[in-house]
Formats: structure tokens, sequence, C-alpha cells
């Protein structure tokens, strides 16, 4: 895989049923070609469906994907871009409470807190200690996490493995 060639997964955790047809036209926009998605019924929440999606293309086509998706109600999501030779990964999570959020990952699938991030939680945090535990989940966006992994573990039987879960 080149510099400028990418890979990665679109997991739909849950979606109306009627919603699906348009995920996957606004997934083939992003990707430049149509997509058909396997879907499942997505057992935490009767009536929606799930879909798992592995793409390849050009550097940033993660964040078409998530932008593509963003906003639709009752839509729960997750984009991954790979990290590369010489480039970072993403991780996107969407939900519609909380909306959208975007981390830098290692080449190990790690969330990536910059520097600058940290010294902001430290700043603002001071020295509280309760504080500074509510920043970092912040910056680590622990909210969608803990919305989407009743989501995830819903999908337990399917191929794909979770990386970025240890322990």
């Amino acid at each position: 895989m080149t510099a400028s060639h990418a890979r990665g997964v679109l997991f739909v955790h849950s979606s109306p049923r009627a919603l699906c047809p348009h995920i996957e036209w606004a997934a083939g926009r992003a990707l430049d070609r149509a997509v058909n998605f396997d879907w499942d019924q997505q057992p935490v929440l009767k009536g929606s469906q799930r879909a798992e999606f592995y793409w390849e293309g050009p550097r940033g086509t993660g964040a078409r994907l998530a932008s593509a998706l963003r906003g639709w109600e009752h839509l729960r999501y997750e984009v991954t871009e790979d990290a590369g030779l010489g480039t970072d990964g993403g991780r996107w999570m969407h939900t519609p409470d909380l909306g959208i959020f975007y981390a830098q990952t290692d080449t190990a699938g790690n969330v990536v807190i910059p520097e600058d991030r940290v010294r902001y939680a430290m700043d603002i945090a001071g020295a509280n200690a309760v504080e500074l535990h509510r920043e970092l989940r912040l910056a680590l966006g622990q909210a969608w996490d803990d919305e989407l992994e009743v989501f995830r573990h819903a999908s337990q039987d399917s191929a794909v493995v979770w990386l970025h879960k240890v322990g």
C-alpha cells in the first residue's frame, strides 16, 4: 500500500431500515463507486440495521465517509482509516445525541492525544484530578465509546476484530 492509498472500515452500528439505501448511496459518493452493504438486524435497537464495510481509497477517504454520513438522525456509525507509511490513521464516531468525534490513531489503532490537547487538559484542570480525568475522557472520546459499546458487542459474531480493545 502506498502512502497516498488508505484502507479502513465503515461500521454502521444502527440505522433505521428506510435509511439504509441512502447510507449506501452517500458512502458510494464518498468512495466514487457504487457500494452494497450486507445489512443485518441490530438486536440492541428493534427495527434497526447494522453493517460493516471494508473500503480502500486515497488518503482522506475516512474523513469523506464520516462527513457524508454526519448529521443523520438515528444513525450510529464509526469510520476507521488505517495509518500508513508516514501517515497517521483516524477514527470518527457518530451518535445521534453526541454528534461526531474525531481522533488521530497510530499504527496499532490506538487513539493519539496531541501534546497541545494534553496541555490544555492540564491547564483547565489545574490541581483538580477529577477535572483532569474529565478532560482526558473528553479528549479520548469516551462518551462516544460508551454509547457505541453495546452496539459493538451486539455484533460479536462478525469477522471484525477490535484491535483497540485490550484485556
